[in-house]
Protein backbone atom coordinates (compact mmCIF):
# COMPACT_ATOMS: atom_id res chain seq x y z
CA UNK A 1 0.00 0.00 0.00
CA UNK A 2 1.27 3.52 -1.03
CA UNK A 3 1.62 6.42 1.26
CA UNK A 4 -1.05 8.41 -1.21
CA UNK A 5 -3.33 4.63 -1.35
CA UNK A 6 -7.25 6.16 -1.97
CA UNK A 7 -6.01 10.13 -2.34
CA UNK A 8 -7.21 12.53 -5.00
CA UNK A 9 -4.39 14.85 -6.95
CA UNK A 10 -4.40 17.32 -9.24
CA UNK A 11 -1.38 18.53 -10.76
CA UNK A 12 -1.41 21.21 -13.10
CA UNK A 13 1.21 21.62 -16.25
CA UNK A 14 1.50 17.82 -15.91
CA UNK A 15 2.22 16.97 -18.95
CA UNK A 16 6.43 17.45 -19.36
CA UNK A 17 9.26 17.83 -16.52
CA UNK A 18 8.62 18.29 -12.74
CA UNK A 19 4.40 18.05 -13.44
CA UNK A 20 4.64 14.73 -15.71
CA UNK A 21 7.42 13.15 -13.04
CA UNK A 22 5.08 14.31 -9.52
CA UNK A 23 2.01 12.72 -11.35
CA UNK A 24 4.01 9.53 -12.30
CA UNK A 25 4.80 9.51 -8.41
CA UNK A 26 1.41 9.68 -6.98
CA UNK A 27 -0.37 7.27 -9.22
CA UNK A 28 2.90 4.69 -8.48
CA UNK A 29 2.21 5.93 -4.56
CA UNK A 30 -1.59 4.72 -4.78
CA UNK A 31 -3.51 8.24 -5.58
CA UNK A 32 -5.56 8.83 -8.51
CA UNK A 33 -4.39 12.01 -10.34
CA UNK A 34 -6.12 14.06 -13.02
CA UNK A 35 -3.29 16.42 -14.78
CA UNK A 36 -3.67 19.53 -16.89
CA UNK A 37 -1.99 21.32 -19.62
CA UNK A 38 -3.07 23.46 -22.56
CA UNK A 39 -2.01 21.01 -25.45
CA UNK A 40 -4.10 18.31 -26.46
CA UNK A 41 -1.10 16.20 -27.81
CA UNK A 42 0.99 16.24 -24.72
CA UNK A 43 -1.81 15.68 -22.73
CA UNK A 44 -2.44 12.25 -24.19
CA UNK A 45 1.29 11.57 -24.45
CA UNK A 46 1.12 11.73 -20.51
CA UNK A 47 -1.55 9.75 -19.91
CA UNK A 48 0.24 6.87 -21.78
CA UNK A 49 2.83 7.60 -19.91
CA UNK A 50 1.77 7.61 -16.89
CA UNK A 51 -0.74 4.77 -17.49
CA UNK A 52 -3.28 3.90 -15.22
CA UNK A 53 -5.53 6.36 -12.16
CA UNK A 54 -5.42 9.60 -14.60
CA UNK A 55 -7.50 11.74 -16.27
CA UNK A 56 -6.13 14.38 -18.08
CA UNK A 57 -7.93 17.93 -18.74
CA UNK A 58 -7.41 19.81 -21.50
CA UNK A 59 -7.30 23.90 -20.07
CA UNK A 60 -5.17 26.46 -19.51
CA UNK A 61 -4.50 27.52 -15.50
CA UNK A 62 -4.57 31.58 -16.70
CA UNK A 63 -8.34 31.05 -18.37
CA UNK A 64 -11.10 31.17 -15.33
CA UNK A 65 -13.49 29.60 -17.48
CA UNK A 66 -10.76 26.45 -18.21
CA UNK A 67 -10.93 26.52 -14.54
CA UNK A 68 -14.07 25.64 -13.64
CA UNK A 69 -14.20 23.46 -15.98
CA UNK A 70 -11.71 21.36 -14.77
CA UNK A 71 -12.92 21.68 -10.95
CA UNK A 72 -16.54 20.40 -12.63
CA UNK A 73 -14.92 17.49 -13.87
CA UNK A 74 -13.12 16.49 -10.78
CA UNK A 75 -16.21 17.42 -8.47
CA UNK A 76 -18.71 15.11 -10.89
CA UNK A 77 -15.81 12.11 -11.41
CA UNK A 78 -14.63 12.29 -8.02
CA UNK A 79 -16.09 14.55 -5.39
CA UNK A 80 -13.40 15.77 -3.65
CA UNK A 81 -9.28 16.46 -3.76
CA UNK A 82 -6.63 15.76 -1.25
CA UNK A 83 -3.39 16.91 -3.14
CA UNK A 84 -3.43 20.04 -5.32
CA UNK A 85 0.08 20.78 -7.42
CA UNK A 86 0.07 23.55 -8.87
CA UNK A 87 2.66 23.24 -10.72
CA UNK A 88 1.78 25.32 -14.16
CA UNK A 89 4.03 28.00 -15.30
CA UNK A 90 5.82 29.60 -17.99
CA UNK A 91 9.26 30.89 -18.35
CA UNK A 92 10.55 33.37 -20.40
CA UNK A 93 13.02 35.99 -20.11
CA UNK A 94 14.28 39.84 -20.91
CA UNK A 95 16.74 42.35 -19.49
CA UNK A 96 15.43 45.41 -17.78
CA UNK A 97 14.96 48.11 -20.61
CA UNK A 98 13.70 45.22 -23.24
CA UNK A 99 10.69 44.16 -21.02
CA UNK A 100 7.21 44.15 -23.06
CA UNK A 101 4.02 44.48 -21.70
CA UNK A 102 2.86 41.07 -23.63
CA UNK A 103 6.13 39.39 -22.14
CA UNK A 104 4.95 40.48 -18.58
CA UNK A 105 1.32 39.82 -18.93
CA UNK A 106 1.58 36.30 -20.49
CA UNK A 107 4.09 34.81 -17.26
CA UNK A 108 2.10 37.14 -14.50
CA UNK A 109 -1.19 35.69 -15.75
CA UNK A 110 0.03 31.92 -15.59
CA UNK A 111 2.16 31.95 -12.51
CA UNK A 112 0.39 33.98 -10.59
CA UNK A 113 -3.04 34.67 -11.33
CA UNK A 114 -3.75 30.84 -12.32
CA UNK A 115 -1.85 29.60 -9.54
CA UNK A 116 -3.68 31.72 -7.21
CA UNK A 117 -7.12 30.64 -8.74
CA UNK A 118 -6.05 27.29 -9.08
CA UNK A 119 -5.77 26.76 -5.43
CA UNK A 120 -8.77 28.97 -4.45
CA UNK A 121 -11.45 27.34 -6.72
CA UNK A 122 -9.68 23.89 -5.58
CA UNK A 123 -10.81 25.11 -2.25
CA UNK A 124 -14.34 24.20 -1.75
CA UNK A 125 -13.32 20.06 -3.23
CA UNK A 126 -10.71 20.27 -0.69
CA UNK A 127 -10.78 18.11 2.20
CA UNK A 128 -9.67 19.14 5.56
CA UNK A 129 -6.32 18.13 6.31
CA UNK A 130 -5.44 18.05 2.57
CA UNK A 131 -2.18 19.53 1.03
CA UNK A 132 -1.43 22.33 -1.60
CA UNK A 133 1.92 22.26 -3.19
CA UNK A 134 3.12 24.92 -5.32
CA UNK A 135 5.94 25.39 -7.04
CA UNK A 136 8.32 27.63 -6.43
CA UNK A 137 12.17 28.59 -7.85
CA UNK A 138 15.30 29.84 -5.90
CA UNK A 139 15.39 32.52 -8.71
CA UNK A 140 12.52 34.05 -5.93
CA UNK A 141 15.66 35.18 -3.87
CA UNK A 142 18.55 35.27 -6.86
CA UNK A 143 18.82 37.90 -8.90
CA UNK A 144 19.80 36.45 -11.95
CA UNK A 145 20.29 38.60 -15.24
CA UNK A 146 17.76 38.53 -17.64
CA UNK A 147 14.90 37.10 -14.43
CA UNK A 148 13.48 39.78 -12.91
CA UNK A 149 9.77 39.02 -14.46
CA UNK A 150 9.97 35.13 -13.90
CA UNK A 151 11.43 35.67 -10.69
CA UNK A 152 9.22 38.31 -9.31
CA UNK A 153 6.43 35.60 -10.33
CA UNK A 154 8.71 33.18 -7.87
CA UNK A 155 8.77 35.25 -5.00
CA UNK A 156 4.98 35.70 -5.25
CA UNK A 157 4.36 31.67 -5.31
CA UNK A 158 6.39 31.84 -1.95
CA UNK A 159 4.51 34.87 -0.32
CA UNK A 160 1.55 32.94 -1.17
CA UNK A 161 2.36 30.05 0.41
CA UNK A 162 3.29 31.94 3.94
CA UNK A 163 0.42 33.45 3.85
CA UNK A 164 -2.39 30.81 3.01
CA UNK A 165 -0.74 29.14 5.86
CA UNK A 166 -2.43 31.21 8.01
CA UNK A 167 -5.88 31.22 5.56
CA UNK A 168 -5.94 27.75 6.07
CA UNK A 169 -5.19 26.96 9.31
CA UNK A 170 -8.61 26.29 10.40
CA UNK A 171 -9.01 23.65 8.06
CA UNK A 172 -5.66 22.04 8.87
CA UNK A 173 -4.81 22.46 4.97
CA UNK A 174 -1.05 22.38 4.61
CA UNK A 175 0.57 24.63 1.92
CA UNK A 176 4.12 24.29 0.92
CA UNK A 177 6.28 25.91 -1.80
CA UNK A 178 8.73 23.45 -3.18
CA UNK A 179 12.11 25.01 -5.04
Amino acid sequence: MGKLEGKIALVTGGTSGIGLATAKRFVNEGAYVFVTGRRHTELAAAVKEVGKNVTAVQGDVSSLGDLDRLFAQIKQEKGRLDIVFANAGVAKYATMGEITEELYDSIFDTNVKGLLFTVQKALPLMSDGASIILNASIVASKGLASNSVYSATKAAVRSFARTWTTDLRTRRIRVNAVS
